[in-house]
């Protein structure tokens, strides 16, 4: 979606306070995915979280209206400049830009309620590659067809609807939440899909068969992000926690369930062996109430729940084999592991 300004701030002209807004804007952006990864929740919802953030930050200086700072001229996609060298962070950065509250809630609805449950089937990293593939094509397309523009192209809803294309690409039939023809009920991927991505085509052909009045909305962004996370997701998709083409026809609460049950699967394959353990390695087996745990936890440790319940009970009743000091539990997403407080190479096991 675009808006019309003038250009007359570039890099060269920053000031100093400039280049102090554009830190706060990549910190603000930045912060969700930090909290994120540190945390190991969802990277969709950290989006969501770090759009409107922006949104709110751009609002707070529209509103006080002092510092005269203009992100728009820095990071919005502006086609005729978007093919410098130092110009290419308008590729990503415009997705962080919406042009009012409607624009930045209508493409948050479908990062929420397509982007969250796709999230549970790609796995995080996967998620996050058709994301930024949607953005890309979406703008690609943009600059393409409008080469000598110098009109701002804002939004991340290229990005949104290459969460669309992944999500036909690889599992059509699935089922979420979503209101779509006047009814927010569980629809089919492919129905969500043939609405929407008809209506962006239909407007495109009546803008270009003049039947149309003009427009500030990208559509050929949309058709452009579509298409190229449509093509790519199954190849990105190969690994993922949830097989290619598996169904979930129960709709998004469902297909959520299931989703996590593949990811929970994948942890559990990924359990370390407890045959052979590093006390009776160094020499030193367990006795007394340490060896009992350790026999219950050979016993019981098969699921992810028991086995880190167990660990923590070992890791308060022995210490680490090589220094004697004291060992804690680790949790590497849903998986656990006995680890020393003193050295990261003395223990890691299972």
């Amino acid at each position: 979606m675009g808006e019309s300004v003038d250009l007359d701030v570039l890099w060269s002209q920053l000031e100093a306070t400039d280049y102090v807004w554009v830190a706060i804007f990549i910190g603000v952006a930045s912060a969700p995915f930090f909290s994120a990864w540190k945390q190991k929740t969802s990277l969709a919802l950290a989006m969501i979280l770090s759009t409107m953030l922006i949104m709110f930050l751009r609002f707070f200086l529209d509103t006080i209206n002092i510092f005269g700072f203009e992100e728009i001229h820095l990071f919005a996609m502006i086609p005729a400049l978007a093919t410098e060298p130092d110009q290419f962070h308008r590729f990503i950065t415009a997705a962080w830009l919406h042009s009012n509250w409607l624009h930045v809630l209508s493409n948050i609805i479908v990062i929420g309620l397509v982007g969250v449950p796709l999230e549970q089937r790609l796995g995080g990293k996967r998620w996050l590659a058709v994301y930024f593939l949607g953005l890309l094509g979406g703008n690609i397309a943009w600059v393409a067809a409008h080469p000598n523009s110098f009109v701002p192209a804002l939004g991340a809803s290229g990005a949104a609807f290459g969460l669309l294309g992944a999500y036909m690409a690889c599992w059509p039939n699935d089922e979420v939440e979503f209101p779509l023809l006047f009814f927010i009920r569980p629809w089919p991927i492919w129905i969500i899909v043939a609405v929407r991505l008809g209506l962006e085509i239909y407007q495109m052909y009546s803008i270009e068969a003049g039947t149309a009045g003009s427009t500030n909305i990208a559509h050929l962004a949309h058709v452009g992000g579509f298409f190229l996370a449509y093509a790519l997701a199954r190849p990105i998709a190969k690994g993922a926690p949830s097989s290619l083409d598996s169904i979930t026809k129960t709709g998004m609460s469902s297909g959520l369930e299931s989703s996590a049950e593949s990811i929970r699967k994948q942890a559990r394959e990924k359990m370390g062996s407890l045959d052979n353990d590093p006390w009776m390695e160094a020499g030193k087996p367990l006795q007394a109430e340490a060896a009992r745990i350790l026999e219950r936890l050979r016993a019981e440790g098969d699921e992810l729940e028991t086995r880190q319940a167990w660990l923590e009970e070992l890791a308060e009743q022995t210490i680490c084999p090589i220094c004697e000091g004291e060992i804690f539990t680790e949790m590497n997403g849903e998986i656990c592991r006995l680890k020393c407080s003193l050295s990261n190479v003395h223990i890691k096991w299972p």
